[in-house]
């Protein structure tokens, strides 16, 4: 099974998202990526849909935005 991918920018609201999908979906079936660790992602994240963070890209491709923390444009600053 193809796992899903979280991404976030590490602001409150993205990491108490990351502890609940981690939680419901198990460690070993979610890739985290948190932006401030790793901005090589951000493109990557882009080109799948991502609009805002936190959101889960599930293994068949849908984007799920999660409680709106930030849009793309401030992640990249």
């Amino acid at each position: 099974m193809a796992k899903s991918v979280f991404y976030h920018a590490g602001c409150p609201v993205c990491v108490s998202a990351e502890h609940d999908i981690i939680h419901l979906l198990g460690s070993d079936n979610v890739e985290v990526v948190h932006f401030g660790n790793d901005k090589s992602r951000i493109a990557e994240a882009e080109s799948k849909g991502v609009k805002s963070v936190p959101a889960l890209l599930t293994p068949n491709g849908n984007v799920l935005h999660i409680n709106f923390g930030a849009s793309m444009a401030e992640v990249k600053g």
